[in-house]
This record gives C-alpha cells, sequence and structure tokens, in this order.
C-alpha cells in the first residue's frame, strides 16, 4: 500500500475521521467557550483546521483546530483590544507572521526538542485527558469546557473538580461511562469483531448511548440524562448567525493588535512543532513531516480563520492522538473531520446533541491511556535516569504549569543532562603503576568543546608531582581553542613547576569543524617516546 496517497486508506480513514469529529465538537465548542469568544467561532476554526490545513499540509495524521492552549491569550487579547471583530485582525497578521517563519525556516526548530521530553509531553497530555473527563463520567459536568489547564478557570484546580465529582455521581451517566468503555476495550480485543471494524467503537458508543438515554427517558428512569449540561450542547443555525463577526481592518494602526498577532503566532507556531514532532513519532509508518511547509499551511488557514470569524488554530495533540488510534493512515481522515463538523453542526444538531458527555468521556479516556499507559513510563526507565528524569519533569510539568512551560521545564533539564554527559566523557582516565613511577593516560574524547574545559582543568590540577603524563588525541577531531590554550599553558608552565614528564600524543596542527578551519599552533604531538 503506498501510505503516502490521500486515497490508499478511505474506509479506515473515513472511521477514524468520524471519530476525530466525535471527539472535536466538544472541543471546538468549550474552547470556543472558554475563550470567551463566539460558540461558532470554535467551529468555524475545526472546519478550517480541518479541510484548508489538512489540504495544504504535508502530515498525513496530524489534526488541526482551535487549540485549549491559546485559550488564556485569546480571553486575554479579546478583553484587551475590546472586541471579537478586531481579534479577527490579530488573527489574519499572526497568520501572515506563519507564513513568513515557514519561508524563514523556522520549522527546523523542531529538530532540537529531545525525544524524553516529546513522549514526555504525550504522557502528560494523556494524563490531563484522563483527570478532565473522569468528572464527565461520573456526570459531574461543570463549566469548565475546553479548561485544560491545571488551574481551572472557576478557580479550582483539576484535582479539586476530580475529589468534587465524587460528590455529584449521575447514575445513569456513570453506566452509560462505563459502558461505552467495555464497548471500546471490547472493539479492540475481541478477534471476531475483526471484520467489523471498519465501523469506529466510537461511533457504536454514541450510538448506544444515545438509544439508551432515550430508553430511560421513555421509561421515566431515574437514571434518565435530560438537562442539557450533561449533553453535547450545539448551538441552532439562528444562534450561529447572531454570534457571527467578521474582522474590523480599521484596527490594522492599533499597536495593541500587532502585539497580539505576533503572541499568537510565535505561541502556536511552537505548539504546532512540539504536536507535529510527537504526531511523527506516534506514527505507525514514521514518516517524516516537512515543518516548514507545516507553519505555511497553518500560517494560511488562521488568514482564512480570521477572515472568517474563526478562532487561532494549531496542531493538536488530542486530535491526532485519536486519528491514529482509530486507523487513521492519511490526511483524507483529517478533511473528512472538518467536512463532518461543517454539514453535521449546522444541519442536524438536534441528534449531536443527544449525545451524553459521559459517552465522549469514555471515547477521550481511551485516547487518554493509550498516550498514558504503563509501559510507556518503564520504556522510558529502562532507558537509563539521563532519559527518565527529563520525562517525568516533563510529565509533572505539563500537569500542574501547562503545554509550553511544562515542555520548556522538561527541555531546560535534558540540556542539563546533555552537559553533564558531554563534561562525563570528554576524556578517559587510566593509571598505570609501574617499578619506576606511575603513567597516567588522558584520552581525549572525539570531540572536545569549550564546556569541557573545566572537567580538564581540574583533572590537570591533581596530576601529581614527578608523574609521567601522556595526554592522547589521537581519535580526536575537534579540539576547542580554549582547550587547547589550557593545556598548552599545563605544558608550558605548570608541567615544567611539578616536574611532570608531559608527552602529547596525536594533536594535529590544526582541525576541522564544519568546513572551518581552526589552527592550534605550536600544540603539534611531541616526537619524544615514553618509557
Amino acid at each position: 500500500m503506498n501510505n503516502h496517497s490521500i486515497f490508499s486508506n478511505v474506509r479506515g480513514d473515513l472511521a477514524s475521521g468520524l471519530v476525530v469529529f466525535l471527539v472535536a465538537l466538544p472541543l471546538c465548542l468549550g474552547i470556543a467557550l472558554a475563550s470567551g469568544a463566539p460558540l461558532f467561532s470554535g467551529i468555524v476554526s475545526g472546519v478550517i483546521g480541518g479541510v484548508v490545513v489538512g489540504f495544504l499540509s504535508n502530515s498525513a495524521l496530524s489534526v488541526t483546530g482551535p487549540a485549549a492552549g491559546l485559550t488564556a491569550i485569546v480571553l486575554a487579547a479579546i478583553t484587551d483590544l475590546g472586541g471579537f471583530d478586531i481579534f479577527l485582525v490579530a488573527v489574519i497578521l499572526a497568520g501572515l507572521i506563519q507564513i513568513a517563519l515557514g519561508f524563514l525556516r523556522a520549522g527546523s526548530f523542531s529538530n532540537y526538542f529531545p525525544t524524553s521530553v516529546i513522549e514526555g509531553m504525550l504522557a502528560a497530555i494523556g494524563i490531563i485527558i484522563i483527570l478532565k473527563q473522569i468528572p464527565h463520567a461520573f456526570g459531574h459536568d461543570v463549566d469548565n469546557e475546553g479548561d485544560f489547564f491545571y488551574i481551572e478557570k472557576s478557580g479550582h484546580t483539576t484535582f479539586d473538580t476530580l475529589f468534587e465529582s465524587i460528590n455529584y455521581i449521575h447514575t445513569g451517566a456513570l453506566i452509560i461511562a462505563l459502558l461505552s468503555l467495555a464497548i471500546l476495550i471490547t472493539w479492540e480485543k475481541v478477534p471476531a469483531l475483526k471484520k467489523i471494524k471498519v465501523v469506529p467503537g466510537a461511533l457504536v458508543v454514541v450510538v448506544v448511548s444515545i438509544l439508551l438515554n432515550e430508553f430511560f427517558i421513555q421509561s421515566g428512569s431515574s437514571l434518565a440524562i435530560v438537562t442539557q449540561n450533561h449533553l453535547v450542547s450545539l448551538p441552532s443555525f439562528t444562534e450561529i448567525s447572531n454570534g457571527f463577526a467578521l474582522p474590523n481592518f480599521a484596527s490594522l494602526t492599533n499597536e495593541k493588535v500587532w502585539i497580539v498577532a505576533v503572541t499568537i503566532a510565535v505561541v502556536a507556531s511552537i505548539e504546532t512543532l512540539l504536536c507535529i514532532e510527537a504526531t511523527d513519532k506516534l506514527d505507525p509508518y514514521k514518516r517524516f513531516t516537512d515543518t516548514n511547509r507545516e507553519l505555511k499551511a497553518q500560517g494560511i488557514g488562521n488568514i482564512v480563520s480570521g477572515l472568517l470569524g474563526g478562532l487561532p488554530m494549531t496542531s493538536v495533540v488530542v486530535r491526532s492522538s485519536a486519528n491514529i488510534n482509530s486507523g487513521g493512515r492519511t490526511k483524507f481522515s483529517t478533511i473528512f473531520h472538518g467536512l463532518l463538523l461543517f454539514t453535521f453542526a449546522l444541519s442536524i444538531p438536534f441528534i449531536l446533541n443527544k449525545i451524553p458527555l459521559a459517552a465522549l468521556a469514555a471515547v477521550l479516556l481511551m485516547v487518554g491511556y493509550k498516550l498514558a499507559k504503563p509501559s510507556v513510563f518503564v520504556h522510558l526507565w529502562n532507558n537509563g535516569y539521563s532519559q527518565f528524569i527529563p520525562f517525568v519533569v516533563t510529565v509533572i510539568a505539563v500537569v500542574r504549569i501547562d503545554l509550553l512551560k511544562g515542555v520548556g521545564i522538561g527541555l531546560a533539564v535534558s540540556i542539563i543532562f546533555i552537559l553533564y554527559q558531554n563534561l562525563k566523557f570528554a576524556y578517559s582516565f587510566k593509571k598505570e603503576s609501574l617499578h619506576d613511577g606511575d603513567i597516567i593516560t588522558i584520552k581525549l574524547a572525539e570531540e572536545v568543546s569549550f564546556l569541557n574545559k573545566a572537567a580538564i582543568k581540574n583533572t590537570l590540577g591533581r596530576i601529581p608531582k614527578g608523574s609521567k603524563l601522556v595526554i592522547d588525541a589521537s581519535n580526536t577531531k575537534y579540539i576547542d581553542f580554549d582547550v587547547v590554550e589550557l593545556i598548552k599553558d599545563f605544558r608550558n608552565v605548570k608541567a615544567e613547576d611539578k616536574k611532570i614528564d608531559l608527552t602529547l600524543k596525536g594533536f594535529k596542527e590544526h582541525y576541522n569543524l564544519d568546513n572551518t578551519e581552526f589552527k592550534h599552533i605550536e600544540i603539534k604531538e611531541d616526537k619524544k617516546e615514553i618509557k
């Protein structure tokens, strides 16, 4: 199968696109609500993210739409700018900036995200999904939709809401959630169901949950879910029309608009690059996305979204991982989910509004588990502490703070370990005791940077008086100028003062790094032999 062709997996992509649609619908509405924007703006952003960005993007599996990570920025910007129509101008400008970043090849920035940090981000998102969806599974559907942060807009923490939900369990919602989970697990595990796998488990969950709840309602059962806060709440066409807004281009001269635009462009681009890196890691075919093209696609998407009254968008992990886990293999699933958002949201909201949030919570709980399953933690543990600690720090920081700050903290910890390993393996040290004195050999690594200067300096400072010392650079391709100067000073001053018999072995007259010649004068190999 040509896994790069958009029509190579139509049946599987149609099924996964339907699952992504079911996941994306409440998120689009919830993020718009949390951002203080019209509900219609979330749908517009989801449709454009699916159809426009999905078509232009080089990624086969990434799904674009309104992002929870931008809600705080959007909410503050709408308030500060004084209107949603003014904010839309900032969204358009942000898109233009992203296109410029794509042409400047800023997408290569994603190559500097360590695997341990990306794995930590994915696991953290999985944990957040689980923590956020358990209250919905219990039937405690508080007004925090779209809130993806530890401190929720209600002022409570994620764990406050989680523990609080125990006191507000709706038995009908809990039954639907447990039944939905059982269906999803059975759909994956039972071999006999493989023949009908083209029908996604999430669709079965939605249909069964609607029918079961209708049975509860018609039978007059106390298990019935009847209040709208426990169900999907899609606005009517009239409500959508009333909330429609277009950009006010008269605000182009407003300095604040440009500041917001730059902020959105930078944050949205970083979140997109993080998601693309994570999605490529989850891709069963291990394809690589052209990140510069992705920035351009995201920029065009944000321009169109701003022109049509939509929210700013990014590539988003939750929907992308749901796409992969549901069998999506090409961008057709992403485009199809966008078309479904457009069609269903405008034509049959009365059917979608019958879906219990507990059923969608079960779908998301499965997505969260697959991102944060125990085997991920075991795998990173087996890779050693230099991988496991940055991974765990990233998980805790993302869950406890937010996505970008958490990844930043994880990246900082990862860099510390990289520097430590660099310092640790700058050279090897060997001491041989012979009848006529000790011979100490310092064998330099293939590359010795300025970061190794302190360690080498300390080692040379501890060489005993009267020793025989060999500094071997036979396998070294590059030595930083500062380290060369350190060795020269040691040879000319310290070695003579401490009566150290020093031999320099394997040093070259110059070293090349990235086609740049660094000449190290008077550090050539000594011709004398060690006896």
